[in-house]
């Protein structure tokens, strides 16, 4: 069986299960529970002394004797794709404990022909999906045998294969029983990525920074085309997730 190595740990986030057990504990305290149960969550991907507290929010939503499964979508930052892509690994390592790959439901994909398969290098040199691990196995711990995942790695999709993978998909939004994950970091302000908007009328560069991820977070809520809007708006923040985020739209329209 093929195990995907826990590549981040010990970089990104703590390798040490006692350590990160204790951050995670932490911010999950520091989260209010308002909006739970959760069917589908949206989370950053970057390294967790960045977003690790920002991520709590999200999971602490999250009723673990609800799911049976974790679908988690992450977009590729290594790779072109076009569509979609399954992993080649049945086991996804953190350092709590392995995860298990659904092997069930990537067989029904593959059915399907639209998705390729990621090499194992490609899979490790990918953060996006691996950011989620250690949350999602400590949220569902005390479930650990009676829960599986199913990591999809999003490529830059048209908007028409955007909609044929949001028809593909519905049907296990549909089920109670299945959590989906969506894998987005939100503004990536500075040289280093190229974009450096600032509108003085917020005030300094946060204030101008947290305005566009606002203005971004509005645009997602009520639901209404995403390429349309964040793609064509100089002024509205770089998300990092841009079709992740449109695919959690078309799934949340179809369910």
């Amino acid at each position: 069986m093929a195990v995907r190595n826990a590549s981040h740990a010990g970089s990104w986030y703590s390798d040490s299960a006692k350590e990160l057990n204790k951050q995670l504990d932490n911010w999950l305290g520091a989260a209010d529970l308002s909006h739970g149960p959760a069917r589908a969550i949206i989370a950053p991907h970057a390294g967790y002394q960045y977003c690790g507290a920002c991520s709590a929010f999200a999971y602490r939503q999250i009723s673990p004797v609800c799911v049976k499964r974790v679908f988690i979508l992450g977009p590729s930052h290594n790779v072109r794709l076009a569509g979609c892509a399954l992993s080649t690994a049945s086991k996804y390592r953190t350092p709590f404990y392995d995860l298990i790959v659904d092997s069930q439901i990537y067989n029904e994909l593959d059915g399907t022909g639209q998705f390729e398969r990621m090499d194992m290098d490609v899979d490790e040199e990918e953060h996006s999906l691996e950011m989620h691990l250690p949350y999602i196995a400590k949220i569902m711990a005390e479930f650990k045998d009676n829960y599986t995942i199913v990591p999809i790695l999003v490529g830059s999709l048209s908007p028409d294969r955007e909609a044929a993978y949001g028809r593909l998909l519905s049907k296990y939004l549909a089920d109670p029983q299945n959590l989906f994950v969506i894998s987005s970091d939100f503004c990536h302000w500075g040289q280093r990525f190229r974009y450096t908007y600032y509108d003085t009328e917020h005030g300094e560069i946060y204030q101008s920074i947290t305005k566009l991820d606002e203005k971004g977070m509005n645009i997602i809520e009520p639901s209404i085309p995403l390429h349309s809007q964040i793609i064509s708006e100089n002024t509205v923040t770089r998300f990092v997730a841009v079709i992740p985020l449109a695919y959690c739209y078309r799934l949340r329209r179809r369910w």
